[in-house]
């Protein structure tokens, strides 16, 4: 992983004004001497910049977007946990001198104990945003990936890829800079965050308030609550027939202690390992804000009908989060389209899981002139 430092002022489109921001990002391969092999993916909630790993599928040598052939870049959202500048981040514009953690976290929460509220190190360089982080859209996080964009001297990305909230990125990315752009690959996701999805994420950031741990200033704030929002997305990350066939008991006697209660809270105590409750929070609110026609002065087709590029679409028959009609409203709309539906029992998931069939479809779509 690498980190991009910026010292210049960030505006965000609240008006608030971060005093810098750190950008983690990965890349593979190389650029080539015409500088016209740059395929850039935009991920989706949880994710990190690492698309090697949680996409091997499709990214690696030998696959469809191999670094042989492609130079690759994925960037940590503005938000996240993983490098970029998010909760977790030291807030520049903080003030503090360098003195004892415990005097600073007394003056922060007096009462607490601070042997609980400590992270590693002796001394306190700078309060951590905690949630005190401004609220980010789509928009200031596609405007944090320009400012690498610049940084990493790219002019043109052949291909520009996302699914779910990185599809968001995608659509925002090809509307602000139209002429950077040569190719989009969408997958289950939309013009403008539903009122379905809205629910979704309003019931996992209830979840989350719900702990009253959420707002304290430490690294695992918010834990209970941020597994419960995880079980709350699963329910829409698969569907009815997944459960079934997978989680279903054969013990007809059991009265407690189910396969699909193991498994719901298993999946929720891995995310709390491994992402931070007040960056959930935040990115939710970050993809209900997602809606292509917001200050553009027109309506969502309108919109869609400014973007030009050779695009390739792929939907999910399975996907209740963001389903085929999503995509199929793009479809319409945007001029110039290949629609692709997967039958898979994967649900939303799928977009991460159904790699042959995904793959097939995207090396078809390269190799069109």
């Amino acid at each position: 992983m690498q980190t991009y430092h910026s010292n210049q002022p960030f505006t965000l489109e609240s008006g608030e004004v971060l005093p810098g921001i750190d950008i983690a990002f990965h890349t593979y391969g190389t650029l080539n001497k015409h500088a016209d092999n740059v395929v850039w993916i935009c991920h989706a909630l949880t994710a990190n910049s690492d698309v090697a790993d949680w996409w091997q599928g499709l990214v690696g040598e030998g696959r469809v977007i191999d670094p042989s052939r492609y130079f690759i870049v994925c960037a940590n959202i503005l938000g996240s946990c993983y490098g970029s500048s998010g909760p977790l981040s030291v807030n520049r514009s903080a003030g503090y001198p360098k003195k004892k953690k415990d005097a600073v976290l007394q003056e922060l929460l007096p009462g607490y104990n601070t042997a609980e509220l400590n992270d590693e190190g002796d001394t306190y360089d700078g309060q951590r945003w905690y949630r005190d982080f401004p609220q980010v859209t789509i928009r200031d996080i596609v405007h944090a990936h320009i400012l690498l964009r610049k940084h990493l001297n790219i002019d043109h990305i052949h291909l520009l890829v996302g699914g779910s909230m990185g599809g968001y990125q995608v659509l925002e990315w090809a509307l602000m800079e139209p002429e950077r752009i040569g190719r989009l690959f969408l997958l289950c996701t939309g013009a403008a965050e539903s009122a379905w999805g809205i629910a979704v994420h309003t019931s996992q950031r209830l979840a989350i308030e719900a702990d009253s741990t959420w707002e304290l200033p430490r690294k695992d704030a918010g834990a209970a609550g941020l597994k419960a929002a995880r079980a709350i997305g699963m329910l829409t990350y698969r569907n009815y027939q997944t459960f079934m066939a997978t989680q279903t008991d054969p013990d007809k006697e059991k009265t407690d202690h189910f396969r699909a209660s193991s498994y719901i809270e298993y999946q929720g105590e891995k995310l709390v390992k491994r992402f931070n409750a007040q960056s959930y929070w935040l990115l939710t609110k970050a993809m209900d804000s997602h809606n292509i026609a917001r200050g553009r002065h027109a309506d969502i087709a309108t919109t869609l009908r400014q973007i030009e590029q050779k695009t390739l679409l792929i939907g999910i028959t399975s996907d209740i989060l963001c389903p085929p009609e999503e995509q199929l409203l793009l479809a319409e709309h945007m001029h110039n389209t290949v629609y692709h539906e997967i039958d898979s029992p994967y649900g939303h998931d799928g977009f991460l899981i159904e790699f042959e069939k995904i793959g097939r479809i995207l090396a078809a779509f390269l190799e069109q002139t």
